[in-house]
C-alpha cells in the first residue's frame, strides 16, 4: 500500500523441504512424496524394502535429536541384535525467542475434552530483586481420569532447560500426583511446576473456555 516500514533487518522465514535432490532415488526405485519427503513404514523402511530413510528427508519431525534417535534405533535394530522403535509422542522442543518458549507434550487444543488446565503467570524472584519487568507463564495438562500429566508448556527464561527434565517425567508417565510430592528447589522458576495446585480450567471444545485458551 505505499507505507514504509524503517527497520534493521528483515527476518523471511520461508520453511524447508527435504534435501533430497541427488541421492539418485529414481534409480533405486524409491518413491518420494510432492514435497520430496520419503515416505517409510514405522522401521524407517521405504517401499524399496533394502532401502531405509531417517531425519529431515523423511519430513516428520525435522529435529536434530529426532534423527539421531532414529539412528540408534535402526542400528540397533539391523546390527545390534535389539529390534526397537522410537516415539514421536512426547519430543519436546523450543523456540529460543528472548524470552524463549518450550513444550512437550500435548497442547490444550489437542488435550481430550475435559482435562484440567494448570496456569501459572509470575515474575521469577531474581527479577522481582532486580526490577525488570519480566514475566513466565507456565503451563500444565492434565488427563481428568488417568491424572496422567500429557503436556507441559513454559514462556520464560531458561524454558528449554527446564523443559528437558520435564520431558523425562511425561515420557515416564508422571502424574499430577507426582509432580504434586516432588519437593521444589527454592528460589527457581522450575519450582512453580511441582507448586501448582488450583485447577485454571477444563478443556472444553465448546464451552466459554475457547476465548480464554486462545489468549492463554
Amino acid at each position: 500500500n505505499g507505507h514504509a516500514i524503517e527497520t534493521d533487518c528483515v527476518f523471511l522465514a520461508t520453511g524447508r523441504a527435504p534435501n533430497v535432490a541427488g541421492l539418485g532415488l529414481d534409480q533405486a526405485g524409491v518413491i518420494a512424496g510432492p514435497g520430496g519427503a520419503i515416505p517409510i513404514d514405522e522401521d524407517y523402511r521405504t517401499n524399496v524394502p533394502h532401502i531405509f530413510a531417517l531425519g529431515d528427508v523423511t519430513d516428520r519431525l525435522n529435529l536434530t535429536p529426532v534423527a539421531t534417535a532414529e539412528g540408534h534405533a535402526l542400528a540397533d535394530t539391523l546390527f545390534g541384535n535389539r529390534p526397537r522403535r522410537i516415539s514421536l509422542a512426547n519430543v519436546p522442543s523450543a523456540v529460543f525467542s528472548i524470552p524463549p518458549l518450550a513444550s512437550v507434550g500435548l497442547t490444550e487444543d489437542e488435550a481430550p475434552e475435559g482435562a484440567k488446565v494448570f496456569v501459572a503467570r509470575f515474575t521469577p524472584m531474581r527479577h522481582t530483586l532486580s526490577g525488570r519487568a519480566r514475566k513466565t507463564m507456565m503451563k500444565l495438562i492434565v488427563d481428568a481420569q488417568t491424572d496422567r500429566v500429557l503436556g507441559a508448556h513454559m514462556l520464560g527464561e531458561d524454558s528449554a532447560e527446564i523443559m528437558q527434565g520435564l520431558a523425562v517425567a511425561i515420557t515416564a508417565g508422571a502424574t499430577k500426583a507426582d509432580f504434586d510430592r516432588t519437593i521444589g528447589i527454592h528460589p527457581t522458576a522450575a519450582e512453580e511446576f511441582v507448586t501448582l495446585r488450583t485447577e485454571t480450567r477444563r478443556v472444553d471444545r465448546g464451552g466459554a473456555t475457547a476465548s480464554t485458551r486462545a489468549a492463554e
